[in-house]
């Protein structure tokens, strides 16, 4: 039996995932790659504060972390099991998308 917080953490990090856009951000960073803020809103066609904004969301939900390399920080997943989830969710409703 899970506990209330353990829960709470994980429906948070779900709603945190639960977004066009993260769940576009997540795709970019699969497979081990690492990009920076400019790198994420240009393939995207987001707007910087937009892009930041939704980067701070995962970040904050310990989805990405970010590793600082002389003036950018990169972006990178934190735990790639984040993408065999969405990956899951996917092809179990392959069929009705």
């Amino acid at each position: 039996k899970l506990d209330k917080a353990t829960l709470e953490r994980t429906a948070a990090s779900l709603k945190a995932i639960a977004h066009p856009v993260r769940l576009a951000m997540i795709d970019l960073l699969k497979d081990g790659k690492r990009m920076n803020v400019t790198q994420i809103y240009m393939a995207l066609g987001l707007e910087q504060a937009v892009a930041s904004q939704h980067l701070s969301i995962l970040k904050d939900k310990a989805i990405l972390d970010s590793k600082r390399q002389g003036k950018h920080s990169y972006y990178f997943l934190k735990h790639t099991c984040v993408v065999e989830v969405i990956d899951l969710i996917l092809s179990t409703f392959e069929d009705h998308l």
